[in-house]
């Protein structure tokens, strides 16, 4: 390829070079005869080079270039061939017609062509041809993955790898070819160490009459490509997956594996590692397989081993000696990859298992003057968490040190750790705090400055003694901070814990500051601060100037400011407004919320009646904050994404809950049953997680029904299940009669789950029907054609018993919500009211009465009774909604425990219904 010079460059010649009108008129060279193949070798370069970089080719010119450059195959040329692969490669996504070069392609895959030809020939017809065409090259793929040139073999596995989801059934076939690339004892190249063929006009295959004799390989890449596409192939089947890797594995010291490259191995390792999170009945064996790893000649097999053996569920202190161990070697290499591989896998560990990895300290402290920063920032990490409280000072000195020479991202990091150690030493906290005080004045990004505010929330949260100064350092740092979002967390913080300080007033200046300097966003959250201040003040004087203030804010410029001015001065002159806006401590819970304005919007007949909040359970702010922020940075310190991460987090309550109502909304037949009361928190499972056929069951309570929605999986590759129905039968005398049954008409591995509805009418509404089911799944079993992949004609009748089906008051009817106990007990002291008597004998302690009673009620413990602080005698606060118009209802249950006797409990329940009151009694007494 000619290059533009510096001069060309400069003058705007190298742009016109590559510009793709340029191109498509020069594409008349491919016309030309003789064929130049160093004019079109030059062009095609400028052709990828341009797709590279983005430029894209609409579908004309994309047809008209690709044709162009498949005249060139009439042309000998091997380099010149190999760029008419590149460019096909590469325009086959976008030309029309690109099938008609399959004949041209397949010419070059023959085994007499020569060896460079073969290897981009199947690189290319991968892309070409479409999934009905793969079993009529079958016969050359399979001739190629077993090829003694590697770089045939490895083109030949690499584009089955591609080729599989479009035509798995085809693919699925060559596992014996494959298998036989992993088992193969040694493999050829023409160079050796490389994974290549010949160049140019040197290399064949064996057939040729070119003298090419293939030489060993010592890469052995083929191996590694051959391993993915096998466990491509059998990932669906884990027992075939565990055989593959016991039987390539090589026993307990890893010696007779036939795996030779470095990188298979790694491979080998990771899908050992996956099955053993999967099936911990293999473990022990697989555990034995990983720590022979640990002795293999390759640093990169070693350390994919350690690292596995780390990151097991519930490894112990005693198998992580040897992982540990070869850890420890890598953090003396000179090689700068192994120290971080290591100290960011001890990193990972030291959350958990902190006494195991202080064996590595003074390796570790060796490492905090490294001169690669990355390392030394994971080593002091590492080394804040397993170290005592003696070394904290000397390592604060030692992270102020360099804490200018790293990045935002390692900023982060280590003020994360700073967060977890000041929960760990609170006496500690005067240092920690003057470190956090000095870089929350350092430059740096959101990020960077979100951790250290976060890690000040911390303190203030868990260390009382040193709540005042961490407040006043915010305060400072709100006068020049440019983050809207942290401005407002930091007033919204300070009108909580302000008005509990022994000096508020101090607070008031900064947070006025805000008012006359900063934008509407940052003002509207300083007047409710303010607010707060006004509400909770002792002082009169300090009232008024808080009136003050805030009547100068009703001629801000913007209205959410004024309308928040006006409202708090209203709720600052009557008590019960302060109560309901800025002293109440619950909230709805988000997640129900959301399901009933979601329910209420969809509903046409709704929209006549306003909306009924009531029915809402509320939750604390505690509560609140638990559930909407993420895990918490305390748990993730300097902790690297492992393979766990890559899977999508599980779905919050309210999604959970909205897919019901979309899944509920396709029904037509349930339209008619209104909005949906409550459903089920979490879907009960009916079966084993081994078996071949999962079912889990959602309740979904109406006003006058109730739908029972089991989601059936079919975990079986080469069946079909038909006319799936799962067949209930309630106890005697409960009150419901079946309504209707929605059958999955056909259920493969491919499309599990599917979903079977059985819905039964309630024969009285007003009642609370509590009962059990026994259920079965019927269903017509067929097994799947291999030739056509289609279910044969024939099948059978076939059924499978499933765990019986509860319907209880606690979760189905009751729904936990928070409440202040003591004035809603007196409020409720009008309505329905009962108390009853219980010897619960079998109880062992008055603490797990409290469990027992929660989980069978399903309702929200309040003031932390949950948590008995005497061992004889004690008293549970519960409060709760009944679904179906039943209320607010709260029970007191006194307990006093004696040995012999067990627990003795006085149920004291209080309701806005009566059937609400009975059906609290009877769960209990029943």
């Amino acid at each position: 390829m000619a290059y533009a010079s510096k001069k060309e460059d400069e003058s705007g010649l190298s742009s016109y070079y590559n510009n793709k009108t340029t191109i498509i008129q020069e594409a008349r060279v491919f016309n030309d005869s003789p064929i130049s193949p160093r004019k079109c070798r030059a062009l095609l370069t400028r052709i990828v080079y341009l797709l590279y970089i983005g430029e894209t080719f609409s579908a004309q010119e994309a047809t008209t270039l690709f044709f162009g450059t498949t005249k060139l195959f009439q042309h000998k040329d091997s380099a010149l061939r190999q760029m008419v692969y590149l460019a096909i490669k590469e325009l086959a996504t976008t030309a029309e017609d690109v099938i008609m070069v399959t004949s041209s392609i397949m010419k070059d895959m023959q085994p007499n062509s020569e060896v460079i030809y073969r290897p981009n020939a199947i690189r290319a017809l991968c892309r070409i041809i479409d999934p009905s065409m793969a079993q009529g090259v079958e016969r050359f793929f399979k001739a190629a993955i077993v090829d003694r040139t590697p770089s045939i073999s490895s083109a030949a596995l690499v584009s089955s790898y591609h080729l599989f989801p479009l035509a798995k059934d085809v693919v699925k076939r060559w596992v014996n070819e494959a298998q036989e690339a992993v088992s193969a004892k040694s493999s050829s190249s023409f160079f050796p160490g490389s994974s290549g063929g010949g160049y140019l006009n040197f290399g064949s295959s064996g057939n040729s009459n070119s003298g090419y004799q293939p030489i060993p390989s010592t890469s052995y890449i083929t191996q590694y490509h051959a391993l993915g596409l096998l466990y491509l192939i059998r990932q669906q089947d884990r027992m075939a997956v565990t055989k593959m890797i016991q039987q390539l594995g090589g026993g307990k010291s890893g010696a007779g594996t036939t795996l030779k490259n470095s990188m298979a191995l790694c491979m080998l390792i990771r899908y050992a590692a996956k099955v053993m999170e999967e099936d911990p009945n293999v473990q022990r064996q697989i555990l034995d397989l990983l720590e022979g790893w640990l002795r293999h000649k390759s640093d990169m097999v070693n350390f994919e081993a350690a690292r596995a053996i780390c990151e097991m569920k519930n490894v112990n202190a005693s198998q992580l000696t040897k992982p540990i161990a070869v850890l420890q070697l890598f953090l003396s290499s000179p090689k700068p990859v192994l120290k971080f591989s290591a100290t960011r896998t001890l990193a990972t560990l030291a959350l958990t298992h902190p006494a195991a990895v202080a064996s590595c300290n003074v390796d570790l402290e060796n490492l905090i003057t490294d001169q690669n920063r990355s390392v030394a920032t994971y080593a002091i990490t590492t080394l804040l968490k397993t170290g005592n409280e003696a070394s904290v000072d000397r390592l604060m000195k030692q992270i102020t040190g360099f804490m200018s020479e790293i990045s935002d991202e390692f900023k982060v990091i280590i003020v994360d750790a700073i967060r977890s150690l000041c929960i760990k030493f609170p006496t500690k906290h005067v240092s920690m705090l003057a470190f956090l005080s000095g870089v929350l004045r350092d430059e740096g990004g959101y990020d960077f400055k979100r951790a250290v505010v976060e890690a000040m929330f911390d303190m203030i949260k868990f260390i009382s003694d040193c709540k005042e100064q961490a407040l006043s350092h915010l305060c400072e740092f709100i006068e020049d901070c440019e983050f809207t979002k942290l401005s407002v967390r930091i007033l919204h913080l300070l009108g909580l814990e302000g008005p509990k300080a022994p000096q508020p007033t101090k607070y008031i200046r900064f947070i006025y500051n805000r008012v006359v300097l900063e934008n509407a966003t940052v003002r509207a959250a300083a007047v409710t601060s303010l607010a707060k201040f006004g509400v909770n003040a002792v002082d009169d004087g300090l009232r008024r100037s808080i009136g003050v203030l805030l009547n100068r804010c009703l001629d801000d410029v913007d209205d959410e400011v004024r309308d928040r001015a006006a409202m708090y001065l209203k709720v600052m002159k009557e008590a019960s407004l302060a109560d309901t806006y800025v002293k109440e401590e619950s909230v709805f819970s988000l997640a129900a919320l959301e399901s009933k304005l979601v329910a209420y919007v969809n509903d046409v007949d709704a929209s006549a009646q306003p909306f009924d909040a009531s029915s809402i359970p509320k939750i604390s702010r505690a509560q609140l904050a638990a559930e909407s922020t993420r895990p918490s940075t305390l748990d993730t310190i300097a902790a690297p994404a492992t393979r766990a991460s890559a899977s999508p987090p599980p779905p919050t309550a309210a999604e959970t809950q909205s897919a019901y109502v979309q899944q509920l909304a396709d029904m037509p037949h349930f339209a008619e049953y209104g909005t949906v009361l409550n459903s089920s928190v979490k879907p009960a499972q009916l079966t084993e997680s081994e078996t071949e056929y999962q079912v889990t069951c959602v309740k979904h309570i109406f006003r006058e029904h109730i739908v029972f929605q089991f989601n059936v999986s079919n975990t079986l590759p080469d069946t079909v299940l038909e006319q799936v129905v799962v067949v209930m039968q309630p106890q005697a005398d409960s009150g419901l009669t079946e309504d209707a049954v929605f059958q999955i008409d056909s259920l493969s591995c491919a499309n599990s789950p599917g979903i079977v509805y059985v819905s039964f009418k309630r024969d009285n509404p007003r009642e609370y029907t509590t009962t059990s089911f026994q259920c079965i799944l019927k269903f017509i079993s067929k097994e799947l054609d291999p030739s056509t992949g289609r279910p044969e004609e024939e099948g059978y009748e076939d059924e499978y018993q499933l765990e019986e089906v509860e319907l209880s008051a606690g979760g189905d009817y009751i729904i936990p919500s928070y409440a202040s106990f003591s004035s809603e007990w007196d409020r409720l002291r009008s309505g329905a009211t009962a108390t009853e008597t219980f010897s619960l004998g079998a109880m062992e302690s008055i603490k797990a009465a409290c469990d027992s009673i929660i989980e069978l009620l399903n309702m929200e413990p309040l003031g932390g009774t949950e948590t008995p602080s005497s061992p004889s005698v004690h008293t549970l606060q519960l409060s709760g909604l009944v679904t179906g118009g039943g209320g607010k209802v709260l029970v007191r249950c006194r307990m006093t425990f004696s040995r012999g006797q067990g627990v003795t409990l006085e149920l004291g329940v209080r309701a806005e219904q009566e059937n609400a009151c009975a059906l609290v009694v009877s769960v209990v007494g029943g």
